[in-house]
């Protein structure tokens, strides 16, 4: 049966009350002109006649020991379709601010690790008869690149197309990585790659180490993040913000900017939270960093686990110009990105982990959220399909991305694009985050901060 690989068992070890490692999704749906009004409850209805679910739905973990040496995924023949789709409803007609509210529950509470990993929930009362799916699985099962590629063949391009239920569909899916090579097979296998890629990661710190000696200022304020509110101990609750932009809009001012569109999300990003602790009288002297994610999958990879790297990169907070903060921005990730280009897939892994060493040895140490943190927010971006989805004629209005908070970082914004559109997702600790929805409106703000690069 597949073993997970090294960075899919870190989302295993990594699990506690507080730090729950399920990432999820919230799709709100418009149903079709003339949908019958019991659609929703023909829907759940054909959900628990389900028989069989397909990988990765059936895969549960060989031992419910979360520290388990060398975790594995074997099938559960008896999976109950009963416990992991459920129907929630809100008070109709439901608003935005209540689907936030019953989201960011539903994302408090943690998996059971003796089924497969996930939960659905058909969420209805949404005014003018929308509905809602909120779909969570464990990290270590999915990453979010096979998520994307989950979304886009789950649904259809046509609204007359009856799309099969998501997890069982007729069709044969990839399992995780990790194969059925035997215990020893995959210690070597993995021990045969890394030292392959050790001399690409030794050169490119070596490298470091030169810029570090002359004093480089880009590499020493890339090394310390300051102390803030973002980076305290937190609590098991949650709470979750959404946000939309036209994404022809944030890839317009890219251009204007001579960066990318991760360059402006990050902006975006920048200008809500200076705001956001600036009202609370808690923004620190110094820039705040953020780790960014990087898929480093081939483009036809059918995806399954996690294979990412990561870079640090400066947010500019101290900076009150938008343009002057976008432009140390672009700086500050191209450096990181010129580090890893070049490098094979392992290297940049291998040399991701180096990058997150620090935050590794607080984690082991527990001093996670009581010491200097090694960079203050995770900010993600994933491409998702750029055309509509349906779903049995229902209109996929958005894809609204949860993540991972954890103790030293109480906040994680993920965004992904999906037809037309970048939605944003903001998952923080209920605790250390006051009137987190504000941030979300100040991205907004800070996206309108930057229009003048367009005339």
């Amino acid at each position: 049966m597949p073993r997970l690989s090294p960075n899919d068992a870190m989302f295993l070890y990594g699990e506690s009350a507080e730090t729950m490692m399920h990432v999820a999704s919230l799709l709100p749906f418009t149903p079709a002109p003339g949908t019958s009004p019991t659609f929703l409850r023909d829907l759940i209805e054909e959900v628990r006649a389900t028989t069989t679910l397909e990988p990765p739905w059936n895969l549960k973990l060989k031992s419910a020991f979360l520290k388990h040496p060398l975790p594995e995924w074997v099938e559960d023949p008896k999976a109950d379709i009963d416990y992991h789709a459920r129907r929630s409803a809100l008070p109709s007609p439901g608003d935005e601010r209540e689907l936030g509210v019953l989201v960011s529950r539903l994302h408090a509470i943690p998996i059971d690790f003796t089924r497969p990993p996930w939960e659905t929930h058909l969420i209805e009362g949404l005014k003018g008869g929308r509905f809602a799916l909120y779909t969570k699985m464990h990290h270590a099962l999915i990453d979010g690149f096979t998520g994307n590629k989950i979304l886009a063949r789950s649904f259809s391009r046509t609204p007359d197309e009856q799309t099969p239920i998501f997890f069982n569909t007729g069709r044969p899916r990839p399992r995780p990585s990790g194969g059925h090579r035997s215990p020893w097979e995959t210690a070597l296998g993995n021990l045969r790659s890394q030292f392959d890629a050790a001399g690409e990661v030794a050169s490119t710190l070596r490298d470091l180490i030169r810029g570090l000696r002359k004093g480089d200022p880009e590499l020493s304020g890339r090394l310390r993040a300051p102390r803030s509110i973002l980076n305290g101990r937190i609590g098991r609750n949650r709470r979750f913000a959404t946000q939309q932009y036209d994404l022809a809009r944030v890839k317009a001012l890219a251009k204007a900017a001579h960066g990318t569109l991760n360059d402006v999300v990050l902006a975006i990003c920048a200008g809500g939270l200076r705001k956001y602790l600036l009202e609370r009288n808690a923004l620190p002297t110094d820039p705040l960093i953020a780790m960014l994610p990087v898929s480093v999958r081939a483009a036809d990879d059918e995806g399954g686990g996690n294979a990412v790297g990561a870079i640090l990169a400066s947010l500019a907070t101290d900076e009150p110009d938008p343009r002057k903060r976008l432009d140390t921005i672009i700086a500050s990730t191209t450096r990181g990105k010129d580090r890893l280009r070049g490098l094979s897939r392992q290297a940049v892994i291998q040399l991701s982990a180096l990058t997150m060493a620090p935050s590794g040895v607080q984690t082991v140490t527990g001093t996670l959220g009581r010491v200097r943190p090694h960079f203050n927010v995770c900010i993600s971006n994933v491409p998702g399909p750029q055309h509509p989805l349906y779903f049995r004629g229902a209109y996929l209005e958005a894809v609204f991305p949860l993540s991972i908070p954890i103790h030293g970082q109480a906040l994680n914004i993920t965004c992904q694009s999906y037809d037309g559109k970048l939605n944003f997702g903001f998952t923080g600790c209920r605790d250390s985050l006051p009137s987190m929805q504000n941030l979300a409106v100040y991205t907004g703000e800070a996206l309108a901060e930057l229009s003048p690069l367009l005339m």
